[in-house]
């Protein structure tokens, strides 16, 4: 299965870069809507970035298969991209699913509010008093400790969007999660596929309480962007 992540850094830029390796000790069949190895097939491993505010990359997939290439990381795998300094990672786990979040809950939106290009806009005075640069993604990685058929993998991660968007509401926020926000779920790729995920699933259930209670501790505190509180 996944390996406690290993907390690393790159050079990049003149900086070094916090990012976060989860290896598996065996292939694992996985769902993903992360840049890098997003949707549904077998990974090695996972990479979860911080990059800094400033990221104007267009190829976040390139990018992020290029820090795997550097980090030595064979097969295919998940990459991951935060504002977030992934130190902050929360862990938590519930009768054998494990999950990891980075929270940045700076750029709250609700999922179906209208089109920002079409609503009638704030008055001017609202629109500045926004800071300008607010770190904003939810990242998080599931492992289910059995298999999963390919229908209960997409049920796991409507079912982890679900448990983030009722932390975010007890956060205080009148949000679902932010623009950004990538889920990964992880399990093995062998024995008999359980047929469900949903919330009260044998194991969408703990997978639901896991990341509900990751997000609710990371989302606690405020969360500076990694890029503008390093020290120089």
């Amino acid at each position: 299965m996944l390996t406690e992540p290993t907390l690393t850094s790159r050079h990049e830029d003149g900086r070094d870069v916090p990012l976060l390796v989860w290896r598996a000790n065996r292939p694992l069949l996985t769902v993903s809507s992360a840049p890098l190895g997003g949707g549904i097939g077998v990974r090695h491993w996972v990479v979860n970035a911080t990059v800094p505010m400033s990221y104007h990359r267009d190829d976040p997939a390139d990018h992020l298969a290029e820090l795997a290439d550097q980090l030595g990381l064979d097969g295919p795998g998940v990459g991951l991209l935060t504002g977030v300094d992934v130190a902050e990672v929360v862990a938590r786990a519930d009768s054998g699913v494990r999950v990891w979040a980075t929270v940045g809950l700076g750029t709250p939106v609700q999922a179906a509010a209208p089109d920002p290009a079409v609503a009638t806009p704030a008055p001017a005075p609202a629109r500045c008093a926004a800071p300008a640069h607010r770190v904003g993604t939810v990242n998080i990685v599931v492992e289910v400790p059995a298999r999963l058929g390919d229908a209960a993998l997409v049920n796991a991660v409507a079912t982890a969007t679900e448990a983030k968007a009722q932390a975010i509401r007890e956060l205080g926020l009148a949000a679902t999660g932010t623009p950004t926000d990538a889920v990964t779920v992880l399990c093995p790729a062998d024995g008999e596929p359980s047929a469900y995920g949903g919330p009260r699933s044998a194991w969408g259930a703990p997978l639901a309480r896991a990341v509900h209670a990751a997000v609710l501790a990371g989302g606690a505190g405020t969360v500076v962007p990694w890029s503008e509180r390093r020290t120089a």
